[in-house]
């Protein structure tokens, strides 16, 4: 049996603007750290500058592995609530998106499932090997998977909110449930430049 390992980051802090800050870069690279020991085959990312420049900040410290990206890891709100389902702290935040942009995030999220949710396909690969891919991406896509993995209801995307290149694990295996190995993991980042992302009424 083999085993897909994802590692789910969100992009390192970022300015008003959307680009990487001098803080973001140093997240980044502090992930990069993490994960230089483990057999990273690829690192993906979403085509917005942020997390373009975390990817590549992260990949210094990864020599020879491939850095590509991903139109299903863009920013995008996977799935709009119900007003039945939708907490109160969220009342008021999809006011304005309109079926056509709910439909469109449905499908990118639907897209980002089919294609890296899943254990490998050794039809394709041709081997037995388990595979170790990192996606760089963003708060949303992150519940999102985490969602998928646990098979709970699409509204319980929400809340689930990952600091600026904190780590999640997951694991995929043939016939079996995902498993969750860590959500929202800063233990490379020091204590400054931890929870960034976050509304402060939410850091501990």
């Amino acid at each position: 049996m083999t085993t897909r390992h994802l590692y789910l980051a969100r992009h390192g802090a970022a300015d008003a603007f959307g680009e990487l800050t001098g803080a973001g870069r140093r997240q980044a690279g502090l992930l990069g750290e993490r994960l230089a020991g483990l057999p990273i085959d690829a690192v993906w990312h979403s085509p917005l500058p942020r997390a373009v420049a975390s990817a590549h900040e992260l990949a210094r410290q990864l020599p020879g592995v491939p850095v590509a990206g991903a139109a299903e890891l863009v920013d995008h709100v996977p799935y709009v609530p119900s007003t039945a389902e939708t907490p109160p702290s969220w009342t008021g935040f999809f006011d304005g998106y309109d079926d056509a942009e709910a439909a469109s995030g449905r499908r990118l999220a639907a897209a980002l499932v089919a294609r890296f949710a899943k254990a490998p396909d050794m039809t394709t690969t041709g081997t037995r090997s388990d595979t170790h891919d990192v996606l760089v991406t963003h708060a949303y896509p992150i519940a999102w998977l985490v969602r998928h993995a646990l098979d709970a209801p699409p509204s319980r995307w929400l809340g689930l909110n990952s600091a600026n290149t904190a780590l999640t694990v997951i694991e995929y295996r043939t016939g079996l449930p995902p498993t969750i190995v860590m959500f929202n993991d800063m233990s490379h980042l020091p204590a400054e430049l931890r929870w960034t992302g976050f509304p402060n009424g939410m850091r501990p």
